[in-house]
């Protein structure tokens, strides 16, 4: 059986890429710095604690799980996040130590997966981005991505590497900090108001279970090794059109208030990804429309 590391497993996207690989038949193992509370998820097989900077112990972790395929996860991975230590600590040297870590394990790897992040390519450009376009990283978490994205270049003549770079994505379960979980958990308390900031600009969002699929996918495609790749829709959607299109599936308006602090005078008006070379990787992804993805989120009864 095939078996795969995830890092980062009990993450928003962690616990997605783990259902997909084990509906898919792989034996999954996940990677946490703590235990996670409650039972295992279902497709998850262990889950081992450790963390990325604990290189001795990460090193004895992949000597006894000896992973075929590895999608690294892990990371600090809220734009605003106030600790820029942790940022690095994580994004970064962590990225470091399993790559290092990687390199010396008895494995015979097929592919390993690194999420970095469209947020390397900033706001300057405006239109659509594909893998070309030069990094702007305006953060800190976007200039963690793009050194991880340099780091990885040191290992990619000793390690089968495919570098992703997802744009916006969301799903059930994603915290309510990011944009569309924030919009989504007022309209289903029937929240009077909400304060948000430019209404007129256009961004691509993926359903991170499309996400998850693109991620399987390239894993097992032999001509992305090597590859760096967005993951991305190739639509752009105004914030207008979420506040719709959640009205039109709740039946609840909200007054809306732009609020001057999450204003971004800087932010370009349309942004989004060109899939041309996904698609030449992985074929055809079947497109799950953001309607659908936010009235899953709206309609969404489970724990």
């Amino acid at each position: 059986m095939r078996k795969v590391l995830i890092t980062g497993v009990t993450g928003f996207t962690g616990r997605y890429m783990a259902e997909e690989l084990a509906a898919e038949g792989y034996e999954v193992h996940g990677l946490s710095y703590r235990q996670p509370l409650g039972a295992l998820p279902a497709a998850v097989s262990a889950i081992h604690c450790c963390s990325l900077n604990d290189a001795e112990t990460l090193r004895t972790l992949l000597t006894e799980i000896r992973p075929t395929y590895v999608v690294h996860l892990a990371a600090v991975s809220f734009v605003a996040h106030a600790d820029a230590d942790a940022i690095y600590n994580a994004n970064l040297l962590g990225t470091r130590h399993l790559l290092e870590a990687l390199r010396t394990a008895p494995a015979e790897l097929e592919g390993v997966l690194l999420a970095s992040s469209a947020n390397v390519y900033g706001n300057a450009t405006e239109g659509v981005l594909d893998e070309s376009a030069p990094f702007a990283p305006a953060n800190d978490y976007a200039i963690s991505k793009a050194a991880m994205e340099y780091l990885a270049r040191l290992y990619q003549s000793r390690l089968p590497l495919i570098i992703t770079r997802p744009f916006n994505y969301t799903g059930v379960g994603q915290a309510e900090q990011f944009l569309i979980p924030k919009i989504v958990a007022h309209t289903r308390r029937h929240a009077e108001v909400i304060e948000l900031g430019n209404l007129d600009i256009a961004r691509d969002f993926c359903d991170v279970r499309q996400v998850a699929q693109a991620y399987r996918r390239l894993l097992e495609s032999p001509a992305a090794i090597g590859e760096t790749v967005n993951i991305c829709s190739g639509f752009a959607y105004t914030l207008q059109y979420v506040l719709e299109q959640a009205a039109a599936i709740s039946g609840h308006s909200m007054e809306v208030r732009v609020n001057p602090a999450f204003v971004r005078s800087a932010d370009v008006k349309n942004l989004f990804g060109n899939r041309t070379k996904l698609d030449s990787l992985i074929g055809d992804l079947p497109q799950i429309e953001l309607k659908d993805t936010l009235r899953w989120m709206i309609e969404y009864s489970g724990s």
